[in-house]
């Protein structure tokens, strides 16, 4: 069996993919709440990472740190 890194494998099943397909892969992932698809998140955004300023990754951390807030809110109110 050939060894294949699971960046690469997310890469070329989606290398061909236009906007609204990936769309709808990162809209499933998240609302399914499926944890099989998380590595492919990750790739998703470390190839985002690699292409944006600097501007945008505060942005993004920004938003990261609030959403994970509001969750640690959630989690210690059940």
């Amino acid at each position: 069996m050939e060894n294949i890194k699971i960046k690469d494998y997310i890469i070329n099943n989606f290398k061909d993919d236009n906007k609204n397909t990936l769309r709808n892969a990162i809209n499933e992932c998240v609302n399914e709440e499926d944890e099989e698809t998380l590595p492919g998140m990750g790739v998703f955004l470390s190839l985002i990472w690699k292409g944006i300023s600097d501007d945008t990754k505060k942005e993004l951390i920004d938003s990261l740190y609030d959403e994970l807030q509001k969750e640690k809110k959630l989690l210690s109110e059940k």
